[in-house]
């Protein structure tokens, strides 16, 4: 397939900045009867990345106007255009939002970490309502700007997709710790076996012929130019720091969320890691700067909230477990993804999206009765955006929630990468070799959330608000 023409930058952004503003819904009983579905009740929708997580999350939308997809590997997309036959398609989502941004009312993003702020941002400025998949962006100043746009423009429905904040499991956990079962809590453990990529090695050396149909400068956007390598696309991308966000970001929005939600905890005040070493074949810590370690552990911490005190939140990937709750038998175990939250009267376990929490002793959970106080939400995560735009409202996960969260989720790995950071000596620049850089080993990183700022070691504000590498 050929190549798609690119829109001057100059003439991009005038079309952002002058498209009409949000639509309006017409109500279904003026236009037509009972049963009638009037042209206003179908939302139309372009897709920002048309393989991998959006192959399942767009068919969500089916009920909907599916007027345009967009991805930069053809091949992955044909499984949504053979479903959506009428869609138009480009490979640049400039192109697409050009040529079709007349008639887009709402953009789902679903591209790798390091594109999701440009393409979010690109929509929002030309009045779309947006869904953007977890993690809402690669850098903290990226989520930061997404949410302020969104701020900023109200009548836009927001949703990230983190489809367990429309379910049933973090409406119940909230149930019973609102009820006091477990007191106040001052202490969550959360885990996750992840990643099941590559993670921890060094950077891919060496060229792979690009594939037909695919745009390898296209994919990379903003970040800096390199060989194509097969390592990175179309799914290892996740371990690299330069797309990805670890396993921390690709499942902390899933996990974190519940305790994050329920508790009320805000921006973070310092945050520490300790980190999985890959070794090489001498057995000397083989330093990788470039990607995300193959396991983590992190303490997060909390301050108090009006009568709430203080939380301390100690995450794990890579396989390693909180220990064992002694309250559990030796028959029950742990789930390879879950939290514990530990209060002041008791203990509650629950699975990933909050699913099936359980008070410990789970004996417990025979002895209580606490009805539903929280209303439910009735349809998929992906359609509860789609009836926000319809209605009016802001969906479970909308960026003023989910920004916060995700911002808290990266100043985690700010401290992952602070773990072995090694900065450059004197008035160097970079280090280029093991002579020229020091090494300062685990540090505790002070965070100013308001500000976003490392308020204890500036040269972590770097990877705060990074510049972009390139223009594309």
């Amino acid at each position: 397939m050929p190549k798609q023409s690119i829109p001057t930058r100059r003439r991009f952004l005038r079309t952002a900045a002058t498209a009409a503003a949000a639509f309006t819904i017409v109500p279904r009983h003026v236009l037509g009867g009972k049963g009638y579905k009037a042209p206003s009740d179908t939302v139309n929708i372009a897709a920002i990345g048309a393989g991998g997580k959006a192959s399942s999350t767009i068919p969500q939308m089916a009920s909907e106007n599916i007027v345009a997809l967009c991805d930069v590997d053809v091949s992955m997309s044909e499984k949504l255009r053979s479903m959506f036959p009428k869609a138009g398609f480009e490979m640049d989502y400039r192109v697409m939002l050009d040529k079709y941004g007349k008639d887009i009312d709402a953009v789902v993003v679903s591209t790798p970490d390091h594109t999701h702020a440009i393409a979010g941002l690109a929509a929002m400025g030309m009045d779309k309502h947006v869904y953007i998949e977890k993690p809402l962006a690669r850098t903290i100043s990226e989520v930061r700007a997404l949410t302020e746009m969104a701020k900023s423009k109200p009548q836009l429905i927001t949703q990230m997709g983190n489809q367990g904040a429309s379910g049933e499991g973090i409406r119940r956990t909230q149930e019973l710790v609102e009820a006091g079962l477990i007191g106040d809590v001052h202490t969550v453990y959360a885990w996750t076996n992840r990643p099941i990529w590559p993670q921890g090695g060094k950077l891919p050396q060496g060229t792979d012929p690009i594939p037909k149909d695919f745009d390898w400068n296209l994919w990379l956007g903003p970040a800096a130019m390199r060989p194509h390598n097969n390592a990175y696309h179309p799914f290892a991308w996740r371990g690299y720091w330069d797309f990805g966000t670890g396993a921390l970001g690709d499942m902390g929005c899933h996990i974190i969320d519940t305790p994050f939600y329920i508790l009320d905890l805000g921006y973070p005040t310092s945050a520490e890691a300790s980190v999985v070493q890959v070794f090489s074949k001498n057995w000397s810590p083989d330093y990788n700067p470039g990607t995300c370690p193959p396991g983590s552990k992190i303490h997060i911490k909390f301050p108090a909230r009006g009568e709430k005190p203080p939380v301390e939140l100690i995450w794990t990937d890579g396989g390693i477990l909180p220990g064992t709750p002694e309250e559990l038998t030796v028959d029950q175990s742990l789930n390879p993804n879950g939290i514990i939250m530990v209060g002041t009267k008791g203990k509650l376990m629950a699975d990933v999206y909050g699913a099936d929490p359980t008070l410990l002793p789970t004996a417990r959970m025979d002895e209580i009765s606490v009805p539903e106080s929280i209303p439910r939400v009735a349809t998929s995560h992906e359609m509860d955006w789609v009836n926000g735009i319809k209605e009016g409202y802001q969906p479970s996960s909308h960026l003023g929630k989910a920004g916060p969260l995700t911002e808290t989720i990266l100043m985690g790995n700010l401290a992952v990468r602070g773990y072995d950071y090694r900065f450059p000596k004197g008035d160097q620049t970079e280090a280029t070799d093991d002579d020229e850089y020091e090494v300062r080993g685990r540090t505790r990183l002070n965070w100013d959330g308001e500000n976003m700022q490392v308020t204890n070691v500036d040269e972590m504000n770097a990877f705060v608000s990074p510049q972009s590498e390139r223009s594309f």
